[in-house]
């Protein structure tokens, strides 16, 4: 497995790669890699000719510097779990490779990024959306995969290449969850074990309002108040649960406003923050 981490030795490889004709797929991530990364490496390797996966672990998007500071860095585990797959080229920056001067550019995904995470995050956002154009510009794929699990950043994405024209097509891909449900996330190794066996009711809670619709409860205020009756009296502090049209993300009242839906959820265990959602129709 070829390892970049300067741009302009990646850039060359890739542009010679292009002029032979070959389709060129990106899977952008901040390492400690899971399950969940590696089934959009695969998918990744099944549907283009090579395949680019960067770690790299953006300060610009973290608005809490003790989470940046704590984000897992497996770097050599990382390089192991990628070593398998045919055709994959890992590109590995250093902070000032990919900034050699701190960004003055903002910016702004209007609606998208006034909920939600946007909304308890301030700033996260403009850091996505400048690490990625900076990665797209690098790389130039003809696809780039991302995990559902990330709901609001992969519309905030979607939007940022529709309007900057950018030529590749944006893939997303399932949540994949641990057998008790829980979504996987880097985060999740920071959880003590006791924290991990608390960690589950968060795609509970999910699946009960999941529920309740399904049941034909078409008054969302009533599913959001059973939501927050949920969380009481366990060690999660819930910082929001929203239910939203699953494009816009602007949050819906009842059923008859839409039937493309999205359940976000965010909560601490401890100082550990966990998110997580689901649509519907699934």
């Amino acid at each position: 497995m070829l390892l970049f981490d300067q741009i302009p030795a990646l850039k060359n490889y890739l542009r010679d790669s292009r002029h032979e004709g070959k389709t060129i797929g990106f899977v952008p991530t901040m390492g400690a890699l899971h399950a969940g990364h590696l089934s959009l490496i695969e998918r990744a390797v099944k549907e283009n000719d090579l395949v680019i996966c960067s770690i790299f672990v953006n300060a610009l998007q973290f608005n809490n510097a003790q989470d940046y500071e704590k984000y897992p860095r497996l770097f050599e585990k990382d390089i192991n779990l990628l070593a398998k797959y045919p055709n994959l080229y890992l590109f590995l920056p250093e902070h000032r490779t990919m900034y050699s001067e701190t960004p003055t550019l903002k910016m702004d995904f209007g609606q998208l990024e006034q909920v939600m995470e946007g909304a308890h995050r301030p700033g996260h956002f403009n850091g996505v959306g400048i690490v990625v154009s900076k990665l797209f510009h690098i790389v130039q794929p003809h696809r780039a995969y991302f995990g559902q699990k990330d709901l609001q950043q992969c519309r905030v994405i979607e939007c940022m290449v529709r309007d900057l024209s950018f030529d590749l097509e944006c893939i997303i891909c399932p949540t994949v969850r641990e057998d008790d449900g829980l979504a996987m996330s880097s985060r999740n190794l920071r959880l003590t074990p006791e924290q991990r066996k608390h960690a589950v009711l968060l795609p509970q809670a999910l699946f009960l309002a999941r529920d309740l619709i399904q049941k034909e409860q078409k008054d969302f205020s009533v599913v959001r108040q059973r939501i927050t009756d949920f969380f009481e009296n366990t060690p999660l502090k819930l910082e929001y649960f929203e239910i939203v049209h699953s494009e816009n993300l602007q949050p819906v009242q009842t059923i008859a406003e839409t039937s493309r839906i999205a359940l976000c959820i965010a909560a601490y265990l401890g100082e550990i923050r966990l998110i997580d959602n689901i649509l519907l129709p699934e």
